[in-house]
């Protein structure tokens, strides 16, 4: 959404007002004031659609016992933590991060991993490499965008795309994304605990597929 520079006549007291409430949501008075109109005039701005997106996701993970969303508001990511079966249950942090402009990629998820154990971390480096290899087959060839992945040291990112010839409601979204996430704990568990094979996991992807969940 294009924007423009204005100039207002506003009072001290109101601007004062507005700072302090900026200052408390960690944004700027720009932002809050075009905020505060847009939902004054009923307008669905880029940030309000985010917002809904990470409000709905929080409310469809809130009751799921292997993942504990964190929602902060105005802010453009949401975290979602879970705990590894593994020797001092080392945490693994989702957070997904909405772009204001959909026009190339959705928005972004990064996995980061907190633990000192070379063995666990090699193990996750060979799950990141089987899981893009999968998703290269099944997934990448339905989106509108290629997805780019990065393996650092401690983290995992792939872009989220959406898939082509298709138009989604922040409903659709939050649900993707939701189930998503829970596909990729579960399988990323599984495949660290070694109780599930290479296979398992494409077939285990491929069968998530068939059940009608969104492509990201």
């Amino acid at each position: 959404m294009k924007k423009t520079l204005y100039s207002l006549m506003l009072s001290d007291d109101v601007v004062r007002a507005v700072d302090e409430m900026a200052h408390r949501l960690g944004t700027n008075r720009s932002a809050l004031v075009n905020q505060i109109l847009a939902e004054y005039v009923d307008m669905e701005t880029p940030e309000r659609q985010i917002q809904d997106i990470f409000r709905q996701i929080g409310e469809l993970l809130v009751s799921d016992r292997e993942l504990v969303p964190f929602v902060t508001p105005n802010a453009n990511s949401i975290s979602v933590k879970s705990s590894l079966q593994y020797r001092y249950r080392p945490t693994v942090k989702y957070s997904v991060e909405l772009y204001r402009n959909w026009e190339s990629a959705l928005g972004e998820l990064s996995v980061v991993f907190r633990t000192q154990s070379q063995e666990l971390l090699d193990a996750m480096a060979d799950f990141f490499r089987l899981w893009k290899q999968v998703e290269d087959e099944l997934v990448a060839p339905y989106l509108r965008q290629p997805i780019e992945y990065a393996l650092y040291a401690g983290r995992f990112t792939r872009t989220i795309s959406l898939a082509a010839g298709r138009n989604y409601t922040t409903g659709d979204i939050a649900g993707a994304i939701s189930a998503y996430v829970r596909l990729f704990d579960r399988l990323m568990k599984g495949y660290l605990a070694r109780t599930m094979t290479g296979q398992e996991v494409y077939n285990e992807y491929l069968r998530w597929l068939h059940e009608g969940n969104t492509i990201l």
